[in-house]
């Protein structure tokens, strides 16, 4: 095994910079985060991300005590409970609610990770530090657009971490210090696109 310095978290950055980029330009966030859609849009996004997360955090307690993914177990990331909360504010009944095709497509790809630590550490990665940074843009724009209160936003909001900046270098700092080697290495960024890909599809989806 290897231990590949900053090598990790740079290489998932510029392999991720293009599908990420794709994600963030979609019809749907581009509308959203302008004002040209609702409250109801949102909520529809929500909806769909309550599968999301609650397959990532179900295998992610999985591997809590996994040597590559238990590093990156953090209970003040946990989303379901705070994503649950807004959803009963927005008026989603996620029990009468059907996932996407791209969302199925989503979760099914987290909870096969659960085979392979490292691809779910893609997940996590594209996941948290995606709420820890640009989520936190989105949550204003949703309040300036669209009138949402805290109580429909708690999902962007993470009790016990009081600065960013410092957790998301502290994260990548952990990417950094993995033992893997280059094939975990190409695994990992491989599939950190593929979750890109599939936030672009579900975007899709909700035009």
């Amino acid at each position: 095994m290897t231990a590949l310095g900053t090598a990790v978290s740079d290489k998932l950055r510029a392999a991720t910079s293009i599908a990420h980029e794709n994600a963030e330009r979609s019809a749907f966030v581009e509308a959203l985060l302008s004002g040209s859609l609702d409250a109801d849009a949102y909520g529809r996004l929500a909806g769909q991300l309550f599968f999301v997360y609650r397959a990532l955090e179900e295998v992610g307690d999985t591997l809590a005590d996994d040597p590559v993914a238990g590093g990156f177990h953090d209970e003040r990331l946990r989303r379901l409970p705070s994503l649950s909360t807004d959803l009963a504010t927005l008026g989603v009944d996620v029990e009468s609610l059907p996932p996407l095709a791209a969302t199925r497509g989503y979760v099914e790809a987290i909870r096969a990770s659960a085979a392979d630590p490292v691809r779910y550490v893609a997940h996590h990665y594209t996941r948290y530090l995606g709420d820890l940074s640009g989520g936190q843009i989105v949550a204003h724009r949703l309040r300036e657009h669209y009138r949402l209160g805290d109580d429909a936003l708690s999902f962007y909001r993470f009790a016990g971490i009081d600065k960013l900046k410092r957790y998301k270098d502290a994260y990548r700092d952990r990417l950094d210090a993995l033992r893997i080697d280059d094939s975990a290495v190409q695994r990992l960024t491989v599939e950190a696109v593929r979750a890109f890909e599939f936030n672009s599809a579900l975007f899709g989806e909700l035009t």
